[in-house]
Order: structure tokens, then C-alpha cells, then sequence
């Protein structure tokens, strides 16, 4: 961002002119102190030209209807420095009116201090806060500003962001609009919080970080500019000091060397130096200005300085200069941001629903409402379609169904049942010898091989439930995210509705797991499959039982071998089978693990595919019609849910208040702004 000290080539052209339009100061002649003291009897600076007063006019009038507010940064002049710098002390010299000061921090809360040149004799004061105005007495101005300052911030030392309004119309004042904020110190005194530094450094980046603000820093004399904490805070957002000036005080108390520091300008203050004099003690503003003139004039070392960066007045017209610039660079894009936020806070309230009046209102309104979640849901959940929820990953229904299913085969494939060579044939050969009866020999009994079966498909049964626990509870996070976006703007019916849908979801949750168990019941009451791959797996297993008893008999083996490797199971630990003699209880136990194996791979693969068709079966039945009796619970057999959505949630009521009461100040605002860019105009026809 340039400079404030020229106008932009596209900004307003108002103040190009300006200097031309001032009355020179006159040239001091050294040591003629008489000539000084004259012009500091003459007003700070000249009232605005007709062109200038009125843009200032509508920043103040912006300002007052508090459109920064509504995210709208007005071109402010905000005053910053360490604690006793002298802030209030300058302030006090352009506005010519006594401000609280003392040793520890005066300004508790944002002092904005709005100077108007007035043609008239008599000085008006009054101060605006909390929604009140009151008149103000010069003696007590003061006085009242510390009241002001009780009744925001609270007694004691506390500081506040709640701003006070000072309005001073006074003849000779330059017209300015300025902000004093509390005075930088980092060490708390009686009454104030331990984190007293931090709560002013927030203030004070608030206002010097938007681009549009103007920091007048005020910096003592007696330091070195490098170490003042206000100089560090204006670099962080005004690194090159674009938007920054400098008034120096006290400098009658550390002369020595000031020409070299406000000329070197160590510290990147691109709108220049101004040195001034405060009042001191009992002094008149108009003493106090003769006496600023005498320093400058008289002292060995404050003379050198150039007499273009001295004095209160000088001050003035700068800071008048600067701020006209300002708001000249600014109103255009102030116009702009008015009435895309006019148009913004238009269109929202457009699309808040209305309110409802009837029980046919309602009734059309809920019924739009649980279609247009229903077509959602349908998107969501059925038919993979993600243009509702583009970046929300966890509302893409379909792509978490296959996530959770694809989870479920692996835990199901990976858990302690599927691990086929742990205590190879011991439950195998207990589940022979406990369904020995009298029956042929070498007859393999199916009791055996349905225990084992059941045993194991008992162990895993709580990973299909677990499965259909999750999908039911991703399924009723959706549902309730999609209703509440269809009817956020209806309280009650998005209360009611969430309520009908947790009911419908949790009715059909339990459905679904108590079919689940059903199924997982079905695989343990018997052994059955069509499946061909079942009979070609076993036959392939089996063609290695000869080779796995020969191992275990160990015959013309030595020593004898400590495991086998079989196709499709890995290596198989055997030396616990040697102690079973009975060659034909090994034979047996061996074809029945390997039934085992060859029917456990087809039940897994059954299993996935029966909770897949399953879940999925559910789904379409609740994106279809089951949905559909949300409204029947809604309605009730009363009606009492649809006259429930007759009233109005408190928040939807403040969100159009606060709309309506947006779109009223922004085009108060526009129009202001439209006014004062007629009379500009008008200003220029007159002029051509």
C-alpha cells in the first residue's frame, strides 16, 4: 500500500489541492521570538474547504452507525505510544481541551476524539458511549471522560476495547477524527490484572492492523526510539512505516542529538518525524504554543531542525493532509465493500425461511424438508453421489460402507479361527473320541465335525455384530447431519425430526442385529454348502495325508522330523500327534480338518457377502420408505409437531434481527456515502 502522504492516482482527487488552498506559515526569522509568538497565537489550522469537510463528515457518520461492525475498516488516525509518552498531552494540544493525565495509565479504554472547526464563538463538548449523548462543560471534561471511563471499563485501573466518543466543535481546531488507545505497559500496578500488557497489546493491533488505519505514534524524546514497545507493535503491520507517523515530545527535556535521530529515522517512519512542545502545568494552550515556537526557535539544538517538522500546527496540517489522503484512497473501496456486504446480508435473508403462519404452511414446509433429506440421503448413502458434501469425506456414505465391510473380511480372515495351523488336529481328534459310539469303523461322524463348526463360527460371531453396530451408528451420524441442515432454519422441527429419525435409525438397527444373529445362527445349526470350490479344495488337501502320517510314524526317518509343510496351511507343528498310536484316529482327524479348512474358506467368503447384501438391503429400504415414517411420527395423531414449527426458534429470530438491523445501517451507510459523492460532484460541475 503507497503512502498516505499523496493520493493514489485512483483515488478520490480532493486533496490534491489542499496545500495550495492553506495560508503559508509564516517564516521565522531567528532570534525574532515576537514574530514566532504571533503565529502560534493564530488558529492550530484553517477550517476544510467545502470539497474536504464533507468526506470527513461521512467517515464520522459511518463511524457512528458503527459499520465497522459489520467488517467494513474505516481510515482512522489511531494514537499509540508507551505509558507517559504524552499522548493525552498531544492530543490535548490539537483539541485545545483538558484530557485526563496522570503518572500511571490515563486512557483505559479507546478515546476516539472527533475535532470539528466551527465558524461560530463557544465551544461544544459532549461525549457519546453506551448508547447515551451528554453535554460536557469545558472545566469538567475530565471529569466526565473518567465517569465515561468508570461506567465502560468499571472503577479501579481495568481497561476495556468499549470505546468513548469525544466530540469537540471548537473554532481554529483542524478537523480530525483520531483514536487514543491506553498507553503501552508491561508492569501491572495496584488494581490491574497480571496480564495487563497483553490486554493492551490486543487493543492495539485491533485498530493499527486493517490496512486503512493511520498510526500516529507518539514517541518521548528521552528514549531511544529502537527500544519503544508502541515502535515495535506499528512495524509488525506496518513494516516499512508506510502508514506511520511520528510526533516527538519532550524534547526540551533531551534536545541533544534530536535533529540526528528524527533525520535518520532509524526505526522506518515513512510518513516523517513531527517534533512538538506540550503544555506544561497551569500553561494556556495559547502560552503553551508561544512557548513551543520560543524552544524551536531559541534552543542550540532543537533550531537546527527543520522548521517543516516542528510545532503543534505543523502537526495539524499533517495529520489533516494525511487523513484526507486517506479517505480519498479508501471511500472508493469503502463504496464497494457497503454494497457487496448490503448485497450479501440481502441475499441471506432472502433465503432464511419465512415465518409461518398456518398449520398448511407447516405441513408444506416439513413435508419439502424430509424429501429434499430424503433425495439426500438417497445421494449419500445409495447411489454414491457426493455433490452436497464435495470435501466432507465422512458424509460419502457408500465409499465408508466399503470400508467397513472391507475391515470386517480382513478381521474375519485374520482372527484366531482362521489360523488353521495352531494345535493342528487336537480339537479334531477330541471331537472323534467324543462322538465315538458303536457304529461302523473308519465312519467319520458328522456330530464331530458340527460341534467343531460350531465352536468356531461361535467364536467369531461378534465380529458380524460388531460390524453392523458401526454401520448403523455411521448411518445415524448421517442422518442426523443431513436433517439438521434441511432444517436448521426451523428449530423445533429440526429438534423433532432428529428425535423421529434417532427412533426410526435405532429401530432399525436392532432389526438389523437381531437378523444378523439369525444368520450366524443358521451357519451353526449345519454344515452346508453348493459351492464346487468346497469338494475341489478338500480333494486337493487331501491328496496329502499319506505324506503327512509317514512323517508322523517317522518311518526309516532319523531323526524323526519335527514338522511338515502342507499345501495351503504352511508348516505344521507334529510331534504332540506321536503320541496317538491309532494310525486310523490320525487319518480320521486329518480328512476332518481338512473338510474344515476347505468349508471354513467358503463360510468366510458367505459370511462378507451376506452381511454385504444384507446391510445394503437395509440401506435401500431406509433411503426408499422408511423414512417416510419420520412424518408420520411428526405429525402425530394431534398435529401438536405441526404446530410446534409455528414457532420460531429464539436464534432464527436474532439471525433476522440482526440481518434486518444489518441491511438497515448498510444502506444508512450507502446513502450517506451517496450524498456526500453528489455534493463532490456538484463541488466539480460548479468548479468547470
Amino acid at each position: 500500500m503507497g503512502s498516505y502522504d499523496e493520493a493514489d492516482s485512483g483515488s478520490i482527487g480532493v486533496i490534491n489541492d489542499y496545500e495550495d488552498s492553506q495560508p503559508a506559515t509564516p517564516p521565522m526569522e531567528e532570534p525574532k521570538v515576537v514574530g514566532a509568538a504571533a503565529a502560534a497565537q493564530a488558529p492550530i489550522i484553517s477550517s476544510y474547504n467545502d470539497k474536504i469537510r464533507p468526506l470527513l463528515d461521512v467517515i464520522d457518520r459511518l463511524r457512528l452507525l458503527m459499520v465497522m461492525k459489520e467488517g467494513i475498516q474505516l481510515p482512522t488516525i489511531v494514537v499509540v505510544g508507551d505509558q507517559s509518552s504524552g499522548k493525552s498531552s498531544v492530543l490535548e494540544s490539537l483539541a485545545g481541551v483538558n484530557l485526563p493525565r496522570s503518572q500511571g495509565i490515563c486512557t483505559r479504554v479507546p478515546l476516539i476524539i472527533r475535532l470539528q472547526n466551527h465558524a461560530r464563538q463557544g465551544l461544544e463538548l459532549y461525549l457519546e458511549y453506551n448508547g447515551k449523548t451528554v453535554p460536557v462543560e469545558e472545566p469538567q471534561i475530565a471529569t466526565a471522560i473518567n465517569i465515561a471511563t468508570d461506567e465502560v471499563a468499571g472503577p479501579g485501573k481495568s481497561i476495556s476495547d468499549i470505546p468513548l466518543t469525544l466530540v469537540v466543535r471548537k473554532d481554529g481546531v483542524p478537523d480530525l477524527t483520531m483514536v487514543d488507545l491506553p498507553g503501552i505497559t508491561r508492569v501491572p500496578v495496584h488494581g490491574q490484572p497480571d496480564n495487563i500488557y497483553e490486554q493492551i497489546r490486543d487493543i492495539i493491533m485491533q485498530y493499527i492492523t486493517p490496512k486503512e488505519s493511520i498510526i500516529l505514534n507518539v514517541l518521548s524524546a528521552t528514549v531511544d526510539f529502537s527500544t519503544c514497545e508502541s515502535i515495535r507493535m506499528s512495524q509488525q503491520v506496518d513494516k516499512n512505516g508506510e502508514r506511520t507517523l511520528a510526533v516527538v515530545t519532550k524534547v526540551d527535556r533531551a534536545p541533544e542529538g534530536l535533529v540526528d535521530k528524527v533525520t535518520a529515522d532509524d526505526v522506518n517512519i515513512g510518513l516523517g518525524y513531527v517534533c512538538v512542545r506540550n503544555r506544561i502545568g497551569d500553561e494556556s494552550y495559547e502560552e503553551a504554543r508561544k512557548e513551543e515556537a520560543r524552544l524551536f526557535e531559541t534552543n542550540a539544538h532543537l533550531s537546527r531542525i527543520d522548521k517543516s517538522i516542528v510545532g503543534v500546527h505543523v502537526l495539524a496540517q499533517k495529520l489533516v493532509r494525511i487523513q484526507a489522503n486517506a479517505i480519498a484512497k479508501c471511500l472508493p473501496e469503502i463504496v464497494k465493500n457497503i454494497s457487496a456486504k448490503l448485497d450479501a446480508n440481502v441475499s441471506e435473508l432472502e433465503k432464511m425461511p419465512k415465518a409461518l403462519t398456518s398449520i398448511a404452511d407447516a405441513t408444506q414446509a416439513m413435508m419439502r424438508i424430509i424429501q429434499a433429506a430424503k433425495e439426500s440421503l438417497k445421494k449419500l448413502l445409495w447411489r454414491g453421489e457426493f455433490d452436497e458434501y464435495p470435501e466432507d469425506n465422512t458424509k460419502h456414505g457408500t465409499a465408508r460402507f466399503v470400508e467397513m465391510l472391507n475391515r470386517f473380511s480382513d478381521e474375519l480372515h485374520n482372527c484366531e479361527e482362521s489360523n488353521l495351523s495352531k494345535d493342528f488336529l487336537t480339537e479334531e481328534i477330541k471331537g472323534l473320541e467324543d462322538a465315538r459310539g458303536i457304529e461302523l469303523p473308519n465312519f467319520l461322524p458328522c456330530e464331530a465335525f458340527l460341534r467343531i463348526l460350531r465352536r468356531k463360527v461361535e467364536r467369531i460371531s461378534y465380529l458380524p455384530i460388531k460390524l453392523s453396530e458401526k454401520y448403523w451408528d455411521y448411518i445415524d451420524d448421517v442422518v442426523m447431519s443431513v436433517l439438521t441442515r434441511h432444517s436448521e432454519m426451523y428449530y423445533h422441527l429440526k429438534v423433532s425430526a432428529k428425535g423421529a429419525a434417532h427412533n426410526l435409525v435405532q429401530k432399525l438397527r436392532e432389526q438389523s442385529i437381531n437378523r444378523v444373529k439369525e444368520i450366524v445362527e443358521m451357519e451353526k445349526l449345519t454344515g452346508y454348502t453348493c459351492n464346487p470350490d468346497y469338494m475341489m479344495e478338500w480333494n486337493k488337501l487331501m491328496k496329502q495325508q499319506d505324506h503327512f502320517i509317514n512323517q508322523i510314524s517317522g518311518t526309516n526317518m532319523r531323526p524323526l522330523p519335527c514338522s511338515v509343510d502342507l499345501e495351503g496351511l504352511g508348516e505344521i507343528q507334529i510331534e504332540h500327534l506321536r503320541k496317538h498310536s491309532d494310525v486310523s484316529i490320525l487319518q480320521q482327524a486329518f480328512d476332518l480338518k481338512m473338510r474344515m479348512v476347505a468349508y471354513w474358506k467358503v463360510f468366510k467368503v458367505r459370511l462378507v457377502d451376506s452381511m454385504a447384501l444384507h446391510l445394503r438391503y437395509h440401506v435401500h429400504n431406509l433411503v426408499h420408505n422408511d423414512i417416510d415414517e419420520i412424518v408420520k411420527e411428526l405429525m402425530g395423531p394431534d398435529g401438536h409437531g405441526i404446530k410446534m414449527m409455528l414457532v420460531e426458534s429464539p436464534a432464527i429470530v436474532a439471525k433476522r434481527e440482526k440481518l434486518k438491523n444489518s441491511i438497515k445501517v448498510l444502506k444508512e451507510s450507502k446513502d450517506s456515502v451517496a450524498k456526500i459523492m453528489d455534493r463532490i460532484v456538484a463541488y466539480d460541475a460548479c468548479l468547470v
